[in-house]
């Protein structure tokens, strides 16, 4: 059976409001892969981490969103996965306020495919105090 996607909507859904995720995603056939966490660092650095691995990372959410991203696309490369086949992403911010600096960036990437999502503010990263978001998908592949 070939992989198909499902975006599935409550009953009272408004087709005005535009968000970010679906509030259920329904797949039949294909497989799934778990992405890891990603970061706007590098996927393979060292661990204990290092230091000067740490010196170029932007301030800013919106370019660590993007720089996260690229790392999530090269995971799905990895497996021969485009946007369009992830079915959940958990969002890990350190600072709530700044999600829409990241929805912003998000477009960009998924354009008008909506995967589940789970936005969660959190104190601090694991990898460096600067990072302020951790992206780790679920994707559904043929």
């Amino acid at each position: 059976m070939a992989k198909k996607i499902e975006v599935i909507h409550t009953a009272d859904r408004d087709p005005s409001i535009n968000l970010p995720y679906a509030p259920a995603v329904r797949v039949t056939g294909g497989s799934t892969v778990y992405l890891a966490g990603v970061t706007c660092v590098p996927i393979y650095h060292h661990h204990p981490h290092r230091p000067e691995e740490f010196e170029s990372i932007p301030e800013d959410m919106a370019e660590q969103t993007r720089m996260s991203l690229e790392n999530v696309k090269l995971g799905l490369d990895a497996v021969g996965a485009t946007f369009g086949d992830i079915v959940q992403v958990t969002r890990y911010l350190t600072d709530i306020d700044e999600q829409d600096q990241m929805n912003d960036v998000w477009w960009e990437y998924f354009g008008d495919h909506r995967p589940g999502t789970a936005t969660i503010e959190i104190t601090r990263l694991a990898a460096h105090p600067k990072l302020k978001v951790e992206l780790s998908a679920i994707v559904a592949t043929d």
